[in-house]
């Protein structure tokens, strides 16, 4: 019990800068509280003392506002950062090295007895106010964006965001030196094409920019073929692109991206 005890506390100071000794932890993260109540209620759960463990639960929820049913199976090293208002339903999964903030719902879409809350496998975590709800898993290392609602399943190491909640797929390094070699190419400011943008509007400009890139490669190629031929067409210089002619939309692409 103590080993376990110390894991606990170690995993705190691992994930919380703000912890700065065992005695405060101890007696002042009801995150902490809430999980080793919860460890209480669900043994008397599996014995099948129900009324008990839903008495040492309620008591827990009333004493850190959080609300994790005596049927839930948590996992090793479990943080609860802050925690008011988090909801665990009764066949939630959660595996070992998971993190919750508060406002968190692991709940259910259906009133059918059996599994209906999701399961968290080991690593995951799960920003503030984000509702993950329905019988699916989120795999190991995954992440889940603040005030997100999830209904799907979520892929291992994945992270998602929005409502619905959507997977966000991360572009291949090389893809992403392209467009940004073509994006200064033309003036475009890169700045338009980073993560900061809403993901719709940047894999939008992506595609451009790979379109472009195509189109360029594909010129070249021309020009090439020309002079082979003995044409001095290609010669021609193109178009300067100046910096001061796009200044003004590099600075409304940043102001906007702040905004968000």
């Amino acid at each position: 019990m103590f080993e376990r005890l110390r894991e606990d506390i170690q995993s705190v100071f691992h994930r919380d800068p703000a912890a700065r000794n065992a005695f405060e932890v101890l007696t002042c993260y009801p995150g902490m509280h809430a999980i080793w109540l919860h460890r209480a209620a669900h043994a008397l759960w599996k014995r099948d003392w129900k009324w008990l463990a839903r008495l040492v639960s309620n008591f827990g929820r009333w004493m850190t506002g959080i609300e994790i049913h005596p049927g839930a199976k948590v996992g090793r090293r479990f943080f609860i950062d802050h925690g008011m208002g988090i909801v665990i339903g009764e066949t939630a999964e959660i595996g070992d090295d998971v993190t919750l903030y508060q406002g968190v719902t692991l709940g259910g879409t259906s009133w059918n007895k059996g599994k209906r809350h999701p399961t968290l496998e080991d690593g995951v975590v799960v920003g503030a106010g984000a509702k993950v709800l329905g019988p699916f898993t989120v795999g190991a290392g995954a992440k889940i964006g603040s005030n997100a609602v999830v209904t799907k399943a979520v892929p291992a190491g994945a992270t998602a965001v929005g409502i619905p909640g959507r997977i966000i797929v991360k572009s291949d390094a090389e893809v992403e030196a392209k467009r940004k070699a073509m994006a200064e190419k033309i003036g475009f400011d890169a700045y338009g094409v980073s993560e900061d943008m809403p993901d719709p509007v940047a894999r939008a400009i992506g595609q451009l920019l790979d379109h472009l890139q195509a189109v360029d490669g594909r010129l070249e190629g021309m020009c090439g073929a020309l002079k082979n031929l003995g044409s001095d067409y290609c010669a021609k210089e193109l178009p300067v692109l100046r910096e001061e002619d796009f200044a003004q939309i590099k600075d409304e692409a940043r102001s906007d991206a702040s905004t968000h």
